[in-house]
């Protein structure tokens, strides 16, 4: 059965990708090869999160008993999930390469290398690390060393990618030069609310939810876990943190600068008058 999802994953999401780029190139014919590839990339993602997001809410909300009841999509989708995590990288490393093509014209960026993929990696590290981990760490351990136990949870981090389709939107909109719309802002605050509310605000969730279950006060919970399980939520959790504060401080930005053009168009308005 495992196969199927695998195959499933290995065929929906860079049949997804290719198409979207085909309709792209095809519709919108002055965006660049790097206009293409990164929102065919954000559309993809977006798609990935939402049928994780799906995925996990049906989880959580069909487990009762947060350490004992299973549900039969919790390894389906994180095998059938695994393909798109390679795929993405490949995605990402695309974007990359045409957006550094764009910027500087010379040879070293018009075709792959050793030095363009080493670029990318040295960029985006953190975002190939936590792909990388899911893959080799996250994967295993749900398939083959939770003994069948804490679907609920694993329903819980699916729940995270919540956030990303809204995320992959403020990015499309940027490159349709609408960062400065009401859409713009109103997405830009959905993202920072569903972030904080998926992405950190659940782990404390799925202690108070063990907590609840055990009859225990929540400050207790840590020490009755395992070292490792506290360690895991701490590595998951580390990189949610990070990336909330690099959003609210492009949050910040974008808010200054909108204010400047605020304060300019106000003065220009005077001297018109």
């Amino acid at each position: 059965m495992w196969t199927v999802w695998l195959v499933c994953g290995a065929v929906l999401f860079p049949g997804l990708f290719y198409t979207f780029r085909k309709l792209l190139k095809s519709r919108v014919t002055h965006w660049s090869d790097g206009d293409v590839v990164s929102v065919s990339e954000r559309l993809v993602s977006a798609c990935h999160a939402s049928l994780a997001t799906a995925a996990g809410v049906t989880v959580v909300t069909s487990c009762s008993d947060v350490m004992t009841d299973s549900h039969w999509l919790v390894n389906g989708f994180v095998v059938f999930g695994a393909p798109y995590m390679a795929y993405d990288i490949y995605a990402m490393y695309l974007t990359h390469f045409y957006t550094q093509r764009l910027r500087h014209d010379d040879g070293a960026h018009r075709s792959h290398s050793l030095q363009t993929v080493r670029s990318f990696l040295l960029k985006d590290w953190m975002l190939v690390l936590h792909h990388l981990t899911l893959l080799t760490v996250f994967l295993p351990i749900v398939l083959f060393f939770r003994r069948g136990l804490g679907d609920f949870f694993i329903g819980c981090l699916l729940t995270t990618e919540f956030s990303t389709p809204f995320i992959s939107l403020g990015r499309i909109l940027i490159q349709l030069d609408l960062d400065n719309s009401l859409l713009h802002r109103i997405n830009g605050v959905i993202v920072l609310l569903s972030f904080f509310t998926c992405r950190i605000l659940v782990f404390p969730f799925m202690y108070w939810m063990y907590a609840r279950q055990f009859g225990i006060p929540l400050h207790r919970v840590a020490f009755t876990l395992p070292l490792h399980c506290n360690v895991g939520n701490l590595v998951i959790l580390a990189p949610q943190v990070y990336w909330f504060i690099l959003l609210l401080k492009k949050a910040k930005r974008l808010y200054q600068r909108q204010k400047r053009g605020t304060r300019d168009g106000d003065r220009d308005g005077k001297k018109t008058t």
